[in-house]
């Protein structure tokens, strides 16, 4: 199986003229090695988020968020849509969050004086669950409160059609720095495509996250992920599209907020229309009468250029009465 190592999975750009460090073919399993958001540099709560003391701080926009890439599909065109399967995740042995002074919305905050008056890390275990493994494990907050890890991939895409994007705060409807908690085993995610070969990018996994990661930074580690392609031809998602095995979700990143959502529920009608049989008034009343049609917003931490990324989901077993 093929495999990029972790001392590959360096970059902070999604650009199109780099050199694919592999090539697949669609349906061929390998895997990458993720590094974490902050490179290593966290590694116990000694380790505070000073800019000073963090390499890659020093450039403008920081190097954070490494990507592994680019990978290069074969049979893969532009006007094409590469399918990403997520087949499994395994975290490494701890995860990390760093908060502190200017550091996301209550950075500055004179009312929450604990968080913006010093820097502080917390470094969350990770026990192994009956496989051996953390794919099934337990991440332990503290003493008293602990969850089961729950994976995904918090940065992830294709190289864009005529910009590079850094790995920080670049996103679009070709992917990015988005953290979907969606983007997980068992889920595709379906990506348009721009350049011959896709030119894929992955990294930043984290053990689990709560809705719209609020301070900017979740449970951050690094992982080994496998997966594979499929490729649809001659056809192009006009964004990135999520199926998991009970649910399709429709995705956009945009501010503000209300932006996000109305373009991602205009995304949503789009995939009922094109795919599903309905009509546009069908689809157009069916997202307001639904029960089960939900938002879900994954990212809305208000650091620097970050969009707010919005998911509007509907149940399968709607689409199968059609």
């Amino acid at each position: 199986m093929k495999k990029i190592l972790r001392e590959q999975a360096k970059k902070f750009a999604f650009n199109y003229s780099d050199t694919p460090l592999i090539h697949v073919i669609p349906g061929e399993e390998f895997e990458i090695e993720t590094w974490d958001a902050g490179i290593g540099f966290f590694k116990s709560s000694a380790d505070k988020a000073i800019p000073a003391n963090r390499p890659g701080f020093d450039r403008t926009p920081p190097l954070v968020n490494p990507i592994a890439g680019p990978i290069f599909i074969e049979g893969l065109d532009r006007g094409d849509t590469l399918v990403v399967n997520i087949h499994q995740i395994e975290v490494e042995k701890t995860s990390w969050i760093a908060v502190g002074p200017n550091r996301g919305p209550l950075g500055e905050s004179s009312r929450w004086n604990e968080i913006s008056g010093e820097y502080s890390t917390m470094v969350f275990d990770h026990s192994p669950g009956p496989s051996g493994t953390t794919v099934d494990g337990t991440l332990h907050f503290n003493d008293r409160i602990s969850w089961p890890i729950t994976p995904f991939i918090g940065t992830l895409g294709v190289a864009p059609d005529r910009d590079v994007a850094n790995s920080l705060d670049g996103q679009g409807d070709w992917g990015g720095n988005l953290d979907i908690r969606d983007f997980k085993p068992g889920n595709k995610i379906f990506l348009p495509v721009y350049h011959p070969g896709g030119l894929f990018y992955l990294g930043d996994v984290h053990a689990s996250q709560g809705d719209t990661e609020f301070t900017g930074t979740a449970a951050e580690t690094q992982a080994t992920v496998r997966l594979s392609f499929e490729v649809i031809k001659g056809k192009r998602s006009p964004g990135i599209r999520i199926e998991t095995p009970d649910s399709i979700i429709a995705i956009h990143a945009f501010r503000p907020l209300e932006d996000a959502v109305h373009q991602a529920t205009v995304y949503m009608m789009d995939w009922l229309v094109s795919t599903y049989g309905f009509t546009q008034v069908e689809a157009y009343c069916f997202v307001s009468t639904c029960p089960d049609f939900r938002i879900n917003v994954y990212q809305m931490c208000k650091i620097g250029k970050l969009n707010y990324v919005a998911g509007a989901e509907i149940p399968k077993r709607y689409l199968a009465q059609k």
